[in-house]
């Protein structure tokens, strides 16, 4: 832990100081100032205040400066302002005759630091001295009748001030431009009596008397008369352009004036006739950018003659020479019991208002006006064309000082370096009534935005004198002043630092049992948490320093007007929010405020580091405090907030905020936290909250509950989203502790989603969409995978832990894990449908031999069917030979060797598997013959009922296919005789020896066997006496003569196909045994009718004269009348054929001899002697 305590708070709530929400807060520069001298026995208060480098300069009331020097912090010290030791008291040259009680003492010091020299004006008599002692300087001259010096170029120096700055001294009669260097240098004097108040860019200076304002060319020596400083005072100002050169010249008309100046009339003759005592419904009118300023004021009564400007007359005198030197000044008026009295240096009237003028940017000048010291003011802005702009700002009551603080390029740079805030404020210092009292306030106000709710700021001074009783209150009431002083004071806010540096944050003793903290040595644990804690405090100091040249005075007393840090302003109005949680022991927080509150971050701009910082911070805390608000209230509260625009989780993902800091807030998620070596490292400011809230939920009834608040659909939903947003910025490389985070993140979603998705498993009916959610977290592949595992373990999701396994492509834990779901594990989910199929197919997207094998004969001493599939897939990334196969699975699934051959023989034709699978057909179906005696019963009925049939009736291998028996010994019995029937064709060969060995025992219950092994070994006679009398298939009978012998019980496609062996003589002695075996047969109707139908059908088979020989003398010639005419018809035939035969033979006889006559034609007669006597 660091030196500051902010890992380790204390365990029990406790209230946090209260932080200021205003734009400014008081510094204190100096107080408790000896003011007075020893001699000097009345009231003495603060006129002035200067600043330069280390050099304090104090204007009083007993007209004296106070010389005081800053003395640097000691860097080892516990604070890091200066202090300011006493150095001298300065009297400063005035009129002693006209100094009273009334007389103002020390009005203004002016620092020129590039000559090092200070002008100082006191009780009317401006004197110059040299820096920074404040010793005389140009040989002791003085001023006399001095009412203003100032107007130094707010612009920066003038091109022609190489050797000096140029200042305008404002005496009685007129302005005085003059050059300060090594000597004064008188410039020019410029027509403008009784000035009070200048403020000049470059050529332009708009300055001020006891009545109005005006905008002066001082190069060009014109002016623009503007409007008046009180609407009581009747002033004709036309806004015409008026020459004020030092001598009698008749002014130039507008429009005629000098080209670099001001060459047409302003818009502010409108104030003229526009300002006057502002109505009561005027106070109220809101500030907008199209008001022009009478628009809060009614018309002025009318002008009497003797006030009207001299426009197009010669102002000045006659000559250009200095002042009248010595001149007595005027006795000065009776003090007044109005705080506004002895304010005006030339005051004409009672309570006469001061003018305030000041420049927010290099082309506005901010003029006040009003009505008395009691109503509201208003201030107006005027560009250098005297023209109106931006609109009017309202103060609640006329100022007795008004300072500018903005961001103006021109301004002198801040010593830190850093860029000036974007605001642009105005403040002032008013006097306000609270009851009976009154009292000095600071009123703050925006000038660089227009907008309704530029509402104002007022800042209480903090001095001791305003407490309730005092009687010196009175005393200091109107002497509260602002300026803004030369230099920049620097002013370190350890809250900032405090609030935005990173600590450690520890988790509670119920923290996460995942935590790494076990393994680590507590030792390297806190070293390594104090180096970085010295490393964040170290880089913290850095922030939160902000610079202001903007202070205020009042009785004896100084202060700092310093920009109150973004971060600040806006911690507290959360902390405001936050109060009520404190006090009632429950976070009911103001939502409104905190959401309030965010939506302005978003109008800011981070320009600077600890802009961005605290921004950050600010979203991060508001984004915390709903999310916990949100976790502390009922059903109903929580729907509510759901339908508000600020989402918390919308907040808390775009702050970036680590997502621990929010699953340590929720019982159950709270077990997820990673906390990691290193540790979780938020912003100090958030760890109070942190303990705030887990304090109070800790004692809320939920807690008591493990799911807590999850229990509630809108927070649990409210969670979820906020972590799966969470989860779509893996990668990102700004996230810190990323392996941490992201497993928090992982498993604290999966939790809650395994939690959700338990409440809907009793509702199995309904679809889920949180399933589908499940799935899709886990086929993303999660970060905490072993708490993953152990996670789905705990709710029994084993489907689910299955996927996650694929994820991880881990085949083996894949297959245990379906393997325990169809065993009968306990599965809650329900999920695995069909899981052997699932396991088929996952079997054949694996490369490991070993796990193929493995499962694949699990699988197959469990469903054969699939088990072999396994092996036969084509697709399959393992492939074993049918040799390995059938090897493997008669050690481990001797039941699947027969479906894996028949897949072998039936399925790829690979008949050198057929005497394998023949021997297992045999084996089952010899094995259940000979222990059942109801197996050999049902196949003695199957016989009898086929017999029982009258024809026409299926075969018997249809007939047996049609009423099968459902058990395994039949169909392996159907399979069986189709091999030995030949169904895999002639050149397929088997063991018929071994076979009939086997089954010569069972011959009276394997009739269609025998048949077909009968006629394998050529036996036709007792194969077709089998058929004839032991099945009665006569069907098939005669198909066995058409084949000649060759198998009839394999299924056949098409027609039948004979034998290729056989010949016609071949069929015609299998039907001649044929005709035997029916005229054999038991029932006389039977016979006749097979017999007759045999003849009439296959009569070209016989021999007539054999057949009448074989038939009974007792049947009828009408019963083989069919088989006669047809042995007619062919013996017809045969005769008619044998006749065309002749025919055809004779007619080809003649063609062949008509042929050869043609070609010894052709030829021609040869001697044969001749030709043999020549060939000798």
């Amino acid at each position: 832990m660091g030196s500051h305590g902010v890992q380790e708070p204390p365990r029990k709530r406790r209230r946090k100081a209260p932080t200021s929400t205003s734009s400014y807060v008081f510094r204190p520069l100096l107080e408790d100032i000896a003011l007075a001298p020893e001699d000097h026995t009345s009231k003495v208060h603060i006129t002035c205040i200067e600043l330069w480098e280390s050099n304090l300069y104090i204007g009083t009331s007993a007209a004296e400066i106070l010389h005081y020097v800053a003395i640097p912090p000691d860097p080892t010290g516990a604070t890091a302002t200066p202090s300011y030791i006493f150095a001298s008291r300065l009297q400063p040259t005035y009129n002693q005759n006209s100094a009273d009680l009334a007389a103002p003492g020390v009005q203004q010091i002016l620092l020129l630091p590039r000559v090092a020299k200070a002008c100082v004006l006191c009780n009317g008599t401006l004197t110059f001295y040299s820096l920074p002692e404040l010793s005389p300087a140009f040989g002791n001259t003085v001023v006399p009748g001095c009412g203003w010096i100032g107007g130094t170029n707010l612009n920066g120096s003038d091109e022609q001030d190489a050797d000096g700055d140029t200042v305008m001294i404002c005496i009685k009669s007129r302005i005085r431009l003059v050059r300060i260097g090594d000597e004064p240098q008188r410039i020019r004097n410029i027509e403008f009596p009784g000035c009070l108040a200048v403020a000049r860019r470059d050529n332009f200076a708009c300055v001020a008397d006891g009545k109005g304002y005006a905008l002066l060319d001082v190069e060009n020596q014109q002016k623009i008369s503007l409007f008046p400083v009180s609407s009581l005072h009747e002033n004709a100002a036309s806004g015409q352009i008026e020459d004020i050169s030092y001598h009698h010249e008749t002014s130039r008309p507008s429009g005629m004036g000098d080209p670099r100046g001001h060459g047409r009339s302003t818009s502010l003759g409108t104030f003229v006739t526009g300002l006057g005592r502002r109505s009561p419904q005027s106070r109220s009118q809101e500030r907008s950018g199209r008001n022009t300023p009478e628009s809060g004021m009614r018309a002025a009564s009318p002008l009497r003659p003797s006030d009207r400007p001299r426009s197009g007359s010669v102002v000045g005198d006659t000559k250009s020479g200095p002042s009248v030197p010595n001149k007595p000044l005027p006795a000065p008026p009776k003090r007044s019991a109005s705080p506004q009295a002895g304010l005006n240096v030339f005051p004409t009237m009672p309570a006469r208002l001061k003018p305030h003028i000041c420049s927010p940017t290099p082309t506005e000048f901010l003029l006040t006006t009003g009505t008395t010291s009691e109503e509201p003011g208003v201030g107006i802005f005027v560009n250098l064309d005297g023209d109106v702009v931006r609109g009017t700002l309202q103060f609640d009551h006329y100022p007795t000082s008004v300072v500018v603080d903005s961001n103006d390029q021109n301004t002198p740079a801040s010593p830190t370096g850093t860029q000036q805030p974007r605001e642009g404020y105005v403040l002032a210092t008013t006097i306000q009534s609270a009851g009976e009292r009154q009292r000095d306030v600071v009123e703050v106000r925006r000038w660089d935005i227009d907008n309704d709710n530029n509402n104002a700021e007022h800042l209480s001074i903090p001095f001791p004198l305003e407490e309730e009783g005092s009687e010196d209150v009175e005393l200091v009431i109107g002497h509260a002043k602002l300026r803004s002083i030369l230099s920049y004071n620097s002013e370190p806010f350890p809250e900032v630092a405090q609030r935005l540096r990173l600590a450690r944050m520890r988790l509670p003793k119920s923290g996460s049992p995942s935590s790494d903290s076990e393994d680590r040595p507590t030792s390297v644990l806190d070293g390594s948490d104090e180096k970085r804690d010295e490393e964040e405090q170290a880089f913290a100091q850095r922030l939160g320093t902000q610079s202001s040249r903007i202070v205020l005075w009042c009785g004896s007393s100084i202060w700092w007007l310093m920009r109150n840090p973004l971060v600040l302003r806006l911690d507290g109005a959360i902390d405001a929010a936050m109060e009520a949680m404190v006090d009632q022991n429950r976070p009911e927080i103001g939502q409104k405020e905190i959401s309030r509150t965010v939506t302005s971050v978003q109008e800011y701009e981070a320009n600077t580091e600890t802009d961005f910082l605290s921004l950050k911070y600010i979203r991060q805390k508001a984004g915390l405090m709903l999310f916990a608000h949100a976790l502390s209230q009922d059903p109903s509260s929580s729907s509510t907030l759901r339908k508000t625009e600020m989402q918390p989780e919308n907040l808390l993902t775009e702050s970036g905020l680590d997502p621990r800091v929010i699953l340590s807030l929720i019982p159950l998620l709270s077990q997820e936290v990673v906390e990691g070596p290193q540790g979780i490292w938020v912003h100090a400011g958030l760890i109070w909250v942190v303990e705030q809230y887990a304090g109070v939920l800790l004692e809320t009834p939920d807690s008591d509950t493990v799911e807590g608040p999850l229990r509630y659909n809108g927070l649990s939903d409210m969670i979820k989203r906020y972590l799966v947003a969470w989860r779509q910025r893996k990668g990102f490389g700004s996230i810190a502790d990323e392996v941490e985070v992201f497993r928090s993140v992982d498993a604290a979603l999966l939790l809650l989603l395994l939690y959700q998705d338990s409440q809907n498993l009793a509702r199995p009916g309904i679809p889920s969409a949180v399933r589908a959610e499940l799935y899709s977290l886990v086929d993303s592949g999660v970060d905490c995978f072993e708490r993953a595992v152990v996670l789905l373990e705990q709710y029994q999701r084993l489907y689910v832990l299955s996927r996650l396994y694929q994820t991880r492509k881990m085949a083996s834990k894949v297959l245990e894990t379906w393997r325990r779901i169809i065993e009968g594990g306990k599965d809650a989910g329900n999920e695995l449908r069909d899981g052997e199929n699932e396991v088929r197919k996952y079997l054949a997207k694996i490369r490991d031999t070993a796990l193929f094998r493995e499962y694949g004969t699990w699988l197959a001493r469990r469903h054969a069917d699939l088990g072999v599939q396994v092996f036969t897939n084509e697709n399959s990334r393992v492939k074993l030979s049918p040799e390995d196969v059938v090897r493997l699975l008669q050690e481990q699934a001797p039941d699947a060797v027969k479906v894996y051959l028949e897949h072998l023989v039936f399925g790829k034709k690979k008949v050198q598997y057929a005497n394998r699978l023949i021997a297992y057909y045999l084996d089952s179906v010899l094995d259940v013959l000979r222990s059942s005696e109801e197996a050999r019963s049902i196949l003695a009925q199957s016989y009898e009922s086929y017999r029982a049939l009258q024809p026409p009736k299926p075969t018997y291998r249809q007939f047996i296919i049609d009423n099968a028996v459902p058990v395994a010994w039949w169909q392996d019995r159907l399979r069986l005789m189709e091999l030995l029937g030949g169904s895999h064709g002639a050149d397929f060969a088997y063991d018929l020896e071994e076979i009939l060995n086997r089954i010569e025992p069972f011959e009276q219950d394997l009739v269609p066997e025998s048949i077909i092994l009968d006629g394998r070994r050529g036996r036709h006679k007792q194969a077709l006496r089998l058929l004839t009398h032991g099945l009665a298939d006569y069907h098939t009978s005669i198909n066995y003569c058409l084949m000649g012998g060759a198998s009839i019980f394999h299924p056949v496609s098409g027609s039948l196909t004979p034998n290729e062996a056989s010949t016609r003589e071949d069929q015609a002695t299998l039907f001649g045994y044929l005709l035997v075996e029916f005229l054999q047969i038991e029932d006389a109707s039977n016979r006749v009718e097979r017999t007759s139908e045999l003849l009439e059908r296959f009569g070209s088979w016989y021999d007539v004269k054999q057949v009448l020989g074989m038939i009974p003398e007792s049947w009828s010639v009408e019963l083989v009348s069919g088989f006669l005419v047809g042995a007619l018809r062919r013996l017809v035939h045969d005769k008619h054929e044998a006749m065309v035969v002749k025919a055809l033979s004779g007619a080809e006889n003649l063609q062949v001899a008509a042929s050869f006559v043609e070609k010894c034609t052709t030829a021609g007669p040869q001697l044969e002697g001749m030709q043999q006597n020549t060939t000798a």
